[in-house]
């Protein structure tokens, strides 16, 4: 069996969810963390973190954003509906 067959493969980063890719990282990690590779394949694994903890980042900062918008959304309909119950100059009293 060569070096070639016996190398990880990981599932392609756009089939998984954030969920999957976090899970994935903390596996990733944990075996790392036990030291007990090849520098060849712990150099895959970590390659593979990497990938995947960029891959959370921008799933973060695009749920941040849509967060964020909604938040706008909200303000800015709650200013609509204050300005639209404030009576306009012409219907005050002389």
């Amino acid at each position: 069996m060569s070096d070639s067959d016996n190398k990880q493969t990981f599932r392609p980063l756009e089939e998984l969810s954030y969920e999957q890719a976090r899970d994935e990282l903390v596996e990733v990690v944990k075996i790392l963390e036990l030291g007990q590779m090849s520098l060849d394949e712990s150099l895959r694994y970590w390659e593979r973190g990497e990938e995947l903890a960029a891959y959370c980042e921008r799933y973060l900062d695009g749920a941040s954003e849509r967060v964020e918008a909604a938040l706008q959304n909200r303000h800015d309909a709650d200013s609509s509906e204050n300005s639209s119950d404030e009576p306009e100059e012409s219907e005050q009293p002389d």
